[in-house]
């Protein structure tokens, strides 16, 4: 409760900088929760390119080979291809996602070398 001595203008001044400081501090766990959100919806949009390519060339090689009668090559052929364009899809997707950490600003973070494991062995 504000003393007495306190005049409604200092008041009102102390309210809205609570206010202020309470609206920043929610504003920043919002936007740290979106980031965090676009961050796993990326990571799910690779797996789905890595899945997706394999099944989509399981399923053309499986139509290749019941049209043309070639019983395992087709789909041989097909999971093969179906991968590297899921490789090759899911390395543009992570080159452009480190373009535009690298356009705002974001430095990727060093993972020290760890001399450790060679010690050991």
């Amino acid at each position: 409760m504000s003393p007495m001595s306190e005049s409604r203008e200092e008041a009102i001044k102390r309210l809205q900088d609570s206010a202020s400081a309470l609206e920043d501090k929610t504003a920043q766990k919002a936007s740290e929760h979106l980031a965090a959100q676009a961050v796993t919806s990326q990571a799910y949009k690779i797996v789905a390119e890595l899945l997706g390519g394999v099944f989509l060339g399981l399923g053309l090689g499986f139509g290749a080979d019941r049209l043309f009668g070639t019983n395992p090559w087709g789909i041989i052929g097909g999971v093969l291809l179906g991968f590297a364009l899921s490789i090759y899809m899911a390395r543009r997707t992570a080159n452009r996602l480190m373009a535009q950490a690298k356009a705002s600003g974001v430095e990727p973070k060093s993972v020290p070398f760890d001399d450790e494991e060679d010690e050991d062995r």
